[in-house]
């Protein structure tokens, strides 16, 4: 393959477009979370995949289990749980079975906030998805994205 080899270059483009998708639809997620919540997008993301752990067997996740789930590093994670135990909507505790790990989970305060910012994320990833399919470069990822094909693969 070269460089002006039309297969490389559709593969560039199509990877282009999924960026601008991406970017489009954070940049106004985080802009909607920002003003009604106080919350990026990645401290949403984070308490939105906390509040959905449960008691019992792979109830709780690691560490690199909520890194992974919000696509951080895990130092980046560390310090995300941080802050947002610095504002009270998270806690940590050792696991009572392995005295070497930490779960975290999410405070009532977060529980909450992240109830009232559920709407707003939904919201704004509509709204966001909308404007993307009118650009005929997106539209064809926004039915992809629309169809929930993604998660089958």
């Amino acid at each position: 393959m070269t460089a002006t080899d039309p297969a490389l270059t559709a593969l560039a483009q199509g990877w282009c477009a999924l960026s601008l998708l991406h970017g489009k639809i954070e940049s106004h997620i985080e802009h909607a979370l920002q003003a009604k919540h106080d919350l990026s997008v990645r401290e949403y993301s984070l308490l939105d995949v906390l509040s959905r752990q449960h008691t019992g067997e792979g109830g709780h996740l690691q560490m690199k289990q909520v890194a992974d789930a919000v696509v951080l590093s895990q130092s980046a994670t560390t310090r995300l749980v941080t802050r947002l135990e610095d504002r009270g909507l998270l806690e940590r505790y050792l696991c009572p079975t392995d005295r070497r790990g930490i779960y975290t989970n999410v405070t009532e305060a977060g529980l909450k906030l992240v109830g009232e910012a559920r709407p707003t994320n939904d919201a704004a990833l509509r709204e966001a998805l909308d404007e993307a399919s009118v650009r005929p470069e997106l539209a064809p990822l926004v039915r992809v994205v629309e169809s929930g094909t993604l998660l089958s693969a």
